[in-house]
């Protein structure tokens, strides 16, 4: 499968830059999730590799072919770049059945493939599904109504999802009657005969032409398949259409139209469409957005398991961090057309690289609090927070504070430099959606109107502590004295809001304990993932524990 590689990446607007030089190298075989707030240009970087939006700079690789490359002139078209899109509206056509639309893509597709005997296929496929003539009575009888009428249409579906068959293979074997013989086993086996008979007819004629025919029943000569550019079989089209219908479970949907569906139906026979012709990268937006909870994470594992069983690249757009903690190998984090963080989803979680990232990902977010303390000798940071609370962070790896921010500062100006060269090129333009340090939320009691208040004066000694919701427990030995503000119980697991002083923490408690309002608790704060961020960039400093003093 191929791997994907896109080089300083842009896309503008004028003066308003959607996508801002994003460097970006996808594994083969991985399945990336492209995550974000709406509006923030991850939409617009699926477009730009799939084709469908053409970049203002930079270059994408697909495989070992190039695509898109500013500098060169080169722009592949979408239909020449190989890949699947599944678009967030669902895009289908109005006049043709569900067996229709999936198998649209399919019909015309025109070239060099191995070729396959259809006969010799079918006629394996029965014998198959013969060696079990007490599972054919089975499930036709399972298609019979209240009434004893038999449900020819269901029991066809019936039988293509267990035998994995196609339509007219299941056909044959319904008109074969196995279901109405007192003796299913013995009627099958006596059927199977003539099928094994002509399947050993077709082969014996391709060893007589020093051809055989393979377990894919492709024709093969000295081992290797014979390739012929060729439009796919009915057989084939038909397989593979019930296959995605498998997949996605709509097999009783074939003949109806995309208005006589839901539209999670609908969406799910967009899904199937995209899946038909087994691209090699499968771009999605959103795909799942319109279905229920229940078929949505019902959905997620069936993703998980397509892109597992199809080796292809998945890459996925979402703004839901459920769904990219969940599926991705890897998580691509963007803000404001940035790259923010590209990494496995548990080093998102567990090592944001800022502290937007930090408060992105995460149900419930992140606690923030605000610190001010200096450096001690052997490592550590004296820290005051919460209204005048004691406290000393404790990095877990060796932290020299003065040299971390001596880098930080040289970074902030090579940054400046590179832009001052870009803007120095001819035709270069001045980003007019500046980045700008994240501004987080510490919770209040009395929450203050923002806007209302004065820019902070930010020195060398304010920091900013992340806190995960489950680092926070209540112990009988705990360090600090609070007071529950808020409980909501789930089962397994209580959301609390914690107030100590005006401040606000929220905290999930496994276990089902029951909470009152405003009582007393004395809590702690534990673990070895507790978050340093410098309060002037907005960046990770390094993770440790939190002793209160």
């Amino acid at each position: 499968m191929p791997e994907i590689k896109l080089e300083n990446i842009t896309k503008r607007w004028g003066k308003f830059f959607g996508v801002d030089n994003v460097s970006l190298d996808i594994p083969d075989n991985s399945f990336i999730t492209l995550l974000g707030p709406s509006g923030c240009g991850k939409t617009t970087i699926l477009r730009m590799i799939a084709g469908l939006e053409t970049p203002t700079e930079g270059r994408i690789t697909i495989g070992d072919k190039v695509v898109f490359d500013s500098n060169a002139g080169i722009n592949v078209p979408a239909n020449k770049r190989k890949v699947g899109f599944l678009f967030q509206n669902y895009a289908l056509w109005p006049n043709m059945t569900v067996y229709e639309n999936i198998s649209f893509g399919l019909k015309n597709i025109n070239e060099e493939m191995p070729v396959l005997d259809v006969e010799a296929k079918q006629a394996a496929d029965m014998i198959r599904a013969l060696s079990g003539g007490s599972k054919v009575k089975e499930l036709v009888e399972e298609c019979r109504d209240k009434n004893g009428r038999l449900d020819e249409k269901k029991a066809y579906v019936k039988l293509i999802d267990n035998f994995k068959c196609s339509i007219y293979t299941a056909k044959d074997l319904f008109a074969l009657r196995v279901h109405e013989a007192s003796d299913p086993i013995t009627f099958a086996k006596g059927k199977s005969v003539t099928y094994e008979e002509k399947l050993a007819g077709i082969k014996k004629k391709y060893q007589a032409e020093g051809m055989e025919l393979n377990e894919k029943f492709e024709v093969t000569k000295g081992g290797a398949p014979i390739i012929r550019k060729r439009k796919l079989t009915k057989e084939e089209i038909d397989s593979k259409v019930r296959a995605c219908s498998r997949i996605v479970k709509i097999g009783m949907f074939m003949d109806r139209y995309p208005a006589e569906l839901s539209g999670g139906q609908q969406q799910r026979v967009a899904i199937a469409r995209t899946l038909a012709p087994e691209p090699q990268v499968l771009f999605m937006d959103e795909p799942l957005s319109n279905l229920d909870a229940k078929l949505r994470l019902e959905m997620r594992y069936e993703l998980q398991r397509l892109h597992v069983e199809t080796g292809s690249t998945f890459v996925y757009v979402t703004h839901d961090q459920m769904e990219a903690m969940t599926l991705a190998t890897r998580i691509c984090l963007v803000n404001n057309g940035v790259l923010q963080q590209y990494a496995a989803p548990l080093e998102v979680y567990n090592r944001p690289a800022n502290l937007f990232v930090a408060d992105f990902v995460g149900n419930p977010s992140m606690n923030f609090v605000d610190a001010n303390g200096k450096a001690e000798g052997d490592g550590n940071v004296a820290l005051d927070i919460l209204g005048g609370i004691k406290a000393r962070f404790v990095p877990a790896e060796p932290l020299d504070l003065a040299k971390w921010k001596a880098d930080r500062d040289q970074s902030i100006l090579d940054k400046a430099e590179e832009e001052k060269k870009r803007l120095a090129k001819k035709g270069a333009v001045e980003k007019t959606n500046k980045d700008e340090v994240f501004k987080y939320h510490v919770q209040k009691v009395e929450e203050e109107d923002e806007s209302l208040l004065d820019e902070p004066m930010i020195t060398e000694d304010d920091y900013v502590l992340g806190i995960r919701p489950e680092a926070i427990n209540i112990e009988e030995n705990g360090h600090v004295a609070a007071t529950i503000y808020g409980a909501m119980p789930t089962g397994m697991e209580s959301t609390l809001k914690l107030k100590v002083g005006e401040y606000l923490l929220t905290s999930v408690v496994f276990g089902n304990r029951v909470y009152t309002i405003d009582q007393d608790a004395k809590i702690s704060v534990n673990g070895n993932d507790i978050l340093l961020f410098d309060r002037k960039s907005g960046r990770l400093i390094t993770a440790g524990r939190l002793e209160i003093c």
